[in-house]
């Protein structure tokens, strides 16, 4: 009951602000709320590491920062290998004062030597308003802190060509058997593939984007297979059927064709770049993926010939529809052992408020992690997403071995490699 009612508490502004078309606040206003507690003339350095080829939006925020105190340094470095190199990196003299981090980084023996170095930003003392953050996607170990902050978070759909549908005369589906019948109507009119996706490796193809929200609304009803499933227990593979039929049907409905998604190269510029083409209706990706939208609009010499409206919708997978599964994208962790802590905290004190969350989810094109929610027009449709079919897999506690099973078994099924039964029989051995 707990977690539905945090559920509908930050649903319902959610549909309220998406109606009146609520936009981020201007710099100024943004700014106008924080007050430093430090000395404004101090001058020091602070570095964030991460895994972004680039982080514009971030580095926008070293900007506004500046402005209160003009004599810090902020730069944003990638570290190449990222997962495998941040312990080294943190033990370092060019120590990162934040870095990325992620939730299955706790409870992970491999990961034990970073968060040792992740400081509790839950302690009242550093005044982080954790409050604006959506509960659902902020994490507490074992002892209910909090050491890691989602600064944006993401979710699974597919991408539309709005206007691809209005000329053929079809609706968005709101179901799974509408969107059977929206693919027929596509084929007939010569589309080979109406959905596509990437597919060429397991990590992050299509198939786990269709898999992982249905497999996570059926965990979601039944905490013993949830508890078995977070075990790897072979039990737990009956609970994978209905998200493993879900990517056959589709497949063999002819919603997909494989051979056309193959020759997509990877799941994100390549992905956007065959959408921009304008002949595909669906396309199925995350959040993630869709960030890169905007940006690649003039990249795309037939996106810039003729563009077109589209929007980011959740597939809709059963007869009610779709799901909406919020989850942290990109999250942050302060170094305790770096230099200039004081300071490190004093600019996340100034990040994690919803302003500036939101003007940085705006910038990137993601979704925001705050209570706020303030929406990008691309994002709208998950707004009308009803609490019942909303789920954080923070709250539900799903972990990540898990999330490994059902994207390996879904690649493989989609594949025709092995059968839904071989798959179910195979719940926990998939790595």
């Amino acid at each position: 009951m707990k977690r539905l009612l945090c559920t509908m508490l930050f649903v319902l502004p959610l549909i309220t602000l998406c109606a009146c078309g609520t936009a981020p606040k201007p710099k100024e206003e943004a700014a106008a709320g924080f007050a430093p507690k430090l000395s404004t003339e101090e001058k020091c350095k602070i570095t964030v590491a991460g895994s972004y080829d680039n982080f514009e939006a971030l580095e926008a925020e070293f900007d506004r920062f500046n402005k209160f105190y003009p004599n810090v340094q902020l730069n944003y470095v990638k570290l190449d290998d990222y997962n495998n190199v941040l312990a080294t990196v943190l033990e370092g003299n060019d120590r990162p004062n934040i870095f990325f981090s992620y939730t299955w980084m706790i409870g992970n023996d491999q990961y034990k030597p970073v968060v040792a170095h992740m400081e509790e930003l839950s302690d009242t003392a550093l005044g982080l308003n954790l409050s604006c953050i959506r509960p659902g996607l902020l994490n507490h170990d074992a002892d209910g802190k909090v050491m890691l902050v989602p600064v944006f978070s993401r979710t699974y759909g597919m991408l539309v060509n709005n206007d691809l549908f209005e000329k053929e005369g079809q609706k968005i589906p709101t179901s799974f058997d509408e969107m059977i019948k929206v693919c027929d109507a596509f084929k007939a009119k010569g589309i080979k593939s109406p959905m596509m996706g990437y597919t060429q490796k397991s990590s992050g193809c299509f198939m786990n984007t269709v898999a992982y929200p249905q497999f996570t609304a059926t965990l979601a009803k039944d905490p013993d297979a949830l508890a078995k499933a977070n075990a790897l227990d072979p039990a737990a593979g009956e609970s994978m059927r209905p998200a493993l039929g879900a990517v056959e049907r589709l497949i063999e409905s002819g919603c997909i064709d494989l051979a056309e998604c193959d020759k997509i190269e990877d799941n994100y510029t390549q992905v956007i770049l065959r959408f921009f083409e304008g002949d595909v209706p669906m396309m199925i990706c995350t959040g993630d993926t869709v960030s890169g939208t905007k940006k690649r609009e003039s990249q795309s010499e037939a996106f810039t010939a003729s563009p077109f409206k589209y929007t980011f919708h959740p597939i809709p997978l059963s007869d009610q529809g779709g799901y909406f599964i919020d989850s942290p994208s990109v999250q942050f962790s302060v170094n305790k052992d770096c230099d200039n802590l004081d300071m490190t905290n004093e600019f996340m004190r100034f990040l994690i408020t919803s302003e500036e969350l939101n003007q940085m989810a705006s910038m990137k094109r993601l979704v925001t992690p705050t209570t706020d929610f303030s929406l990008d027009p691309v994002y709208a449709p998950f707004g009308q997403v009803p609490a019942e079919r909303t789920i954080s897999p923070e709250v539900l506690g799903i972990t990540d071995p898990l999330t490994v099973q059902i994207r390996i078994a879904s690649y493989q099924v989609g594949k025709g490699e092995i059968t839904i039964d071989d798959a179910v029989k195979k719940y926990g051995s998939f790595e």
